[in-house]
């Protein structure tokens, strides 16, 4: 019975030790290695294989791709803004926009996100070169849309600032209401 309790209060002593040594900051990383945090950190970057892999994790709302860092280049799209006219509901709208790389870094594009899951941008995963071109392409699906849209695609890569922004835009002509029987 005596021993018993030995164990017992030698365990409440070392979860004691380690209860204080993760309050005390740093967590567990010290005593073995990576955090938790860092360890889903890392697992995202490695997500997909590649480390050139960008987008979101499915399921989640985390980014794999971090935002840039080192040296800073500058974008310059040849038409930011697309007006797509006038479409039916349901329509498709695609539309690829031509940039360039005016700065003196390679450019790397590490994000594009539409402001809604109805845009969905494609980007180069390659560095473009000191005055290389390149394109974005936007994917607008307008079932359930009618009515006027804009729709903005944060890009987000190693420019300053490290958020640019393309729109598409126009009118969605709503599809026609069945008439209602008896009127």
């Amino acid at each position: 019975m005596e021993r018993n309790k030995q164990v017992q209060i030698g365990l409440l002593a070392l979860l004691a030790i380690l209860l204080v040594a993760n309050l005390a900051g740093g967590g567990f990383k010290n005593w073995f290695g990576q955090s938790e945090a860092e360890k889903i950190r890392e697992s995202a970057a490695s997500f997909g294989g590649s480390s050139a892999q960008s987008g979101n994790i499915p399921g989640t709302n985390q980014n794999v791709a971090p935002a840039p860092s080192g040296p800073a280049t500058s974008i310059q799209y040849a038409q930011p803004v697309f007006d797509f006219g006038s479409v039916d509901e349901g329509e498709i709208v695609k539309h690829a926009y031509k940039f360039k790389n005016t700065g003196s870094e390679p450019l790397v594009i590490s994000n594009c996100k539409g402001s809604c899951g109805c845009t969905v941008p494609t980007w180069p995963k390659e560095p473009i070169p000191p005055g290389g071109e390149g394109e974005i392409k936007v994917e607008f699906n307008s079932k359930g849309k009618p009515g006027p849209q804009s729709k903005r695609v944060t890009v987000t890569a190693n420019t300053m600032p490290t958020e640019t922004f393309i729109e598409i835009k126009g009118e969605v002509r709503g599809k026609e209401q069945p008439a209602v029987k008896g009127q």
